[in-house]
């Protein structure tokens, strides 16, 4: 199921296009994890072990790689198109793995050989319900060394305490501002993938593993629940280190 290197950058290329209609200023939230990422590793006597959760075509990885070019990455995703778009158009980025986060044996699927430095993820952990949520997190306490981070960029919901609902219409502001440069949205995308006779094949696969997954609506768990389940899983310390309406990025210390 291999692409030409340039069907994937075409269409790696539009997905980063459209992915800006739902990530409030999203390059400065990557631009955050690798601040955070890059401070976190500065005294490493080796080079950074860093696993991108739910990679998807490599977006993160490739900026992390960017700014670490010593750093070794490891992606995951349950999507076989998205990896293969990833393992095409950034081949030197990371290393993918095709395994579903919080599936069991997931961990291992990961081929680590030492305690990770890091783990970073963006727009994915949402997608979890609370109890596979507090079980991937506590996996990771476990995976990385102490002192390792956790940093989570994800659109988590405040509380109804505060001024939650300023913050949110805020930051729907900011998205509807950003959507003008967005000439291309998440079903459109998938829908001009569909009529690409070179990603046929990935896409017939991707279909019949969600035929078999669980497609419920997202936990949409607040920001406050995601801090208590990483006090829970083992984390020292959690919060965000950056946040515009429901977009934030949390780092979680081992």
């Amino acid at each position: 199921m291999g692409l030409s290197l340039a069907t994937a950058q075409r269409w790696v290329e539009r997905w980063e296009l459209q992915q800006q209609r739902y990530a409030v200023d999203r390059e400065e939230r990557f631009t955050v994890i690798a601040d955070v990422i890059e401070h976190a590793t500065a005294g490493c006597a080796t080079p950074p072990l860093v696993v991108d959760l739910g990679c998807g075509p490599g977006s993160l990885a490739a900026r992390l790689i960017r700014r670490l070019p010593e750093a070794e990455i490891v992606a995951v995703d349950r999507d076989p198109l998205l990896l293969e778009l990833g393992r095409t158009h950034h081949p030197d980025a990371a290393r993918y793995v095709d395994a579903e986060i919080g599936a069991p044996g997931w961990t291992w699927a990961l081929g680590l050989d030492r305690p990770l430095d890091a783990a970073v993820s963006t727009t994915a952990l949402h997608y979890l319900d609370r109890d596979t949520l507090l079980r991937t997190y506590r996996q990771l306490a476990t995976l990385l060394r102490p002192g390792g981070v956790l940093v989570n960029g994800d659109h988590l919901p405040q509380d109804d305490t505060g001024p939650a609902g300023f913050a949110a219409h805020v930051g729907r502001c900011r998205a509807d501002r950003q959507r003008v440069f967005a000439h291309e949205d998440w079903g459109s995308w998938w829908a001009a993938v569909s009529e690409d006779p070179e990603l046929a094949d990935l896409l017939a696969e991707r279909r019949r593993r969600e035929a078999s997954l669980d497609t419920g609506r997202p936990a949409e768990l607040p920001l406050s629940a995601h801090l208590e389940l990483l006090r829970q899983a083992g984390f020292t310390t959690a919060g965000p280190v950056w946040q515009y309406g429901e977009s934030c990025v949390v780092v979680a210390v081992r």
